[in-house]
């Protein structure tokens, strides 16, 4: 007697692929270092701008205050990509 098709073309059973194992966390020093540099690049951009005129080394750094206040903003906006 003939095979029937659903005979020839038995296939395997589905099997999921496994799922990852533990999410990922990021180090405890992220989020606090995160918070802290950006709050100090932008305080330092601002009192430069208050009173950059009446603090010594302010005044002696010139515009290079806002290289250091972005800095601080753009090294938070990097550690931001690492905290999960």
């Amino acid at each position: 007697m003939p095979k029937s098709r659903s005979d020839r073309k038995k296939k395997a059973v589905y099997t999921p692929p496994p799922s990852a194992a533990r999410p990922k966390v990021s180090p405890r020093w992220v989020l606090p270092s995160l918070i802290a540099v950006m709050v100090v690049g932008v305080l330092w951009i601002a009192v430069y701008y208050i009173a950059g005129s009446m603090i010594p080394y302010m005044s002696d750094l010139g515009n290079w205050n806002l290289a250091i206040g972005f800095g601080g903003i753009i090294l938070a906006l990097i550690l931001s990509t690492r905290w999960h």
